[in-house]
């Protein structure tokens, strides 16, 4: 048999019960969930390649999460710097682009569409393209490809 019990939600605020220390400096969150995060995905990873690679070496050298603060501060720091950028040049694009990608259970060949008007707008205005890490050489890239074999609606 079951008894009441109350629920967990307080009316209080949450305190981390284990902050981090005074010594390490907050840096803002980037305020976005996992759609913007996966349509700016390729862009972040060419804008801060420098502070990606940095941290990852880091990682290689020491496991202790404290070790590498500093990298992943610049990181942060980055990829909120090309949000921000995205918002102000690209907003309608990206918002097209993110949205699409939040109805269609974040699936880019769904998105096709609004990704093109995006990576021609992220070109036009701050110069980033679109490449596909390790895509094969001399073919024509997948999100490039004016007549896929997989679309939204299948034959």
């Amino acid at each position: 048999m079951s008894s009441f019990q109350p629920g967990s939600l307080s009316s209080k605020p949450y305190v981390d019960p284990t902050p981090l220390p005074d010594s390490v400096p907050p840096v803002p969150e980037l305020g976005v969930s996992s759609a913007p995060l996966k349509s700016a995905a390729f862009f972040i990873g060419a804008y801060c390649k420098e502070f990606n690679d940095d941290f990852m070496l880091c990682k290689s050298e020491n496991r202790d999460p404290a070790h590498c603060l500093k990298e992943g501060r610049r990181v942060t720091r980055c990829a909120t710097d090309l949000i921000t950028k995205m918002r102000e040049n690209c907003l309608q694009q990206f918002d097209a682009h993110w949205n699409c990608l939040e109805k269609h259970n974040q699936e880019y060949y769904h998105c096709r569409k609004p990704e093109r008007t995006l990576n021609a707008c992220m070109f036009e205005k701050l110069g980033l393209t679109k490449t596909i890490p390790g895509s094969p050489a001399g073919q024509t890239p997948i999100h490039e490809v004016t007549s896929p074999v997989f679309k939204s609606i299948q034959k």
